[in-house]
């Protein structure tokens, strides 16, 4: 990525601040299993953020049953979510990351419900969710 972030840190801070699942997801682009994170089931509402920052990014009311196993949403909040063209795996993806430190969520399909059309389809562990009080 050749965007500048608000939080920037070196490797090495990055790989002392998370856990290892989550430097792999939000750093090293990686994909947890479908089906396998708990936000895939969540209704409260509230909002999700960044779990390597902490900044907010999906409120829950954008959030929806894909059927893909991974969390999803039909929309970020203004300016929260950046992307970029992921060329890896022998296909072209629009790649979604946290605008505010860089952090890979996962990405955004053009098959997702109205308003928008759009489906954010998430990783869980690069998510972190605040029930609303």
């Amino acid at each position: 990525m050749t965007e500048t972030f608000k939080v920037a840190k070196s490797d090495a801070e990055w790989r002392a601040e998370l856990t290892p699942e989550l430097y792999q997801i939000a750093r090293e682009h990686g994909t947890e299993r479908a089906w396998s994170h708990l936000y895939n089931t969540e209704k409260r509402d509230g909002t999700y953020y960044c779990a390597a920052c902490n900044a907010p990014l999906f409120p829950a009311t954008t959030k929806y049953e894909s059927g893909s196993g991974w969390p999803s949403f039909f929309k970020p909040l203004d300016g929260a979510v950046g992307e970029t063209t992921d060329k890896s795996h022998g296909m072209v993806r629009t790649e979604a990351h946290c605008a505010n430190c860089g952090a890979h969520l996962g990405h955004v399909f053009p098959d997702g419900p109205n308003p928008t059309g759009e489906r954010y389809c998430m990783n869980g562990t690069a998510l972190k969710f605040e029930p609303k009080a």
